[in-house]
Parts: C-alpha cells; structure tokens; sequence
C-alpha cells in the first residue's frame, strides 16, 4: 500500500511541476521566440526530477538484476541504442538550438526525416532499457512518466514551430510523424 501513495504522490508532483515549468516556457516562447536561460534551466530541472524520481519507481539495487534473463539484454540495447541516437539527434542541431536557446531553421533531414522528435523517442528507448533491469508496475508507471512529461514539452515545442514558421512547419507535419513512423505514411 505505500508503494502505491509514494507513486501517485511523486507522480502527482512531477506531472504539476511539468505543467508548471512547460507553462512557463510557452510564455518565454511567445515573448522572446526562444527559451530564456531560466526556462532551459527549469526544462533540465524537471527531468533531472524525472531521472531521480527513479528510486520511488525502481528498485535500483544493482544485485536485483537478472543479467542471465533475455530482458536484461534487452534492456542493455535500448539503452546503447538511445544513447546513440540522442547524440546523433543533438549533434545535428547542437546544443544551443537543442535546448531552445537559438533558432536555426527547422531541422528535416537525418533522423528528422522519419520523427519530428528523434531525442524524445531515443531518450524514451534509455529510459525503457532502464526499467526493464528491474520490471515491475511502477517500473511501468515510470516510463509512462516519461512519455506524458515529454508530450507536454512536445506540445509547447510544437506551438513555437508552427508560430515561428508557420506553413513550412505545417507541411512538416504533414509528412514527418510526430514521433515514429515512415516519411510520408501519414
């Protein structure tokens, strides 16, 4: 039973200061068409939260882990994987256009052919990879942290593009899926 408060409290928490955090940063996007410097700061801050809210969710005890099941190397691969992918996504826009402080142009080439959020769905693959070495329901709830934190800072990305280059970005969307999928199988 106190498994289950501490997850809905510290899920309650997180998802407010999300919501919070990403209202902030839509107002820094519509006064200033980037992000502030403490924008940036609190976007790295409430997944830095995320991150160490893994101790409510997963076991984390280093013995715990089965290294012999097929889950384990499961596991292994989506986190090599998302980490690889993260940094070729990042390494195409930089780390400035990455977390908002400069703009560049909208980036569709490379793996923003196939994901209009290649980091997003890479970083979904290490946190994945990451409860798998200890599978359990929260493990569960801890990754569908993930993706509602990240579809809230989509959401206000998204807001900022289709502002910042109106019918390009719209045509963009048009043929590159949010998240996964085939250029042009809309």
């Amino acid at each position: 039973m106190i498994d289950i408060i501490k997850v809905v409290v510290v899920s309650a928490l997180l998802l407010a200061a999300a919501a919070l955090i990403f209202g902030r940063v839509r107002r820094d996007y519509r006064a200033t068409g980037k992000l502030t410097p403490f924008s940036t700061f609190l976007e790295v801050l409430i997944f830095f939260l995320y991150g160490s809210a893994s101790y409510a969710f997963l076991d984390s005890n280093l013995s715990h882990i089965n290294t012999a099941s097929p889950l384990f190397f499961l596991s292994v691969l989506c986190v090599l994987v998302g980490l690889v992918l993260v940094v070729i996504a990042m390494g195409r826009l930089g780390m400035d256009v990455s977390v908002g402080q400069q703009v560049s142009g909208l980036q569709q080439s490379g793996l923003y052919r196939y994901s209009r959020n290649p980091q997003i769905v890479a970083y979904g693959l290490v946190v994945i990879g990451y409860a798998l070495l200890w599978p359990s329901w929260t493990g569960l709830v801890w990754v569908g942290l993930y993706l509602a934190i990240a579809h809230l800072m989509v959401r206000v990305e998204e807001d900022h593009l289709r502002q910042a280059y109106g019918e390009a970005y719209q045509r963009y969307c048009a043929k590159t899926p949010r998240y996964l999928g085939l250029p042009g199988l809309r």
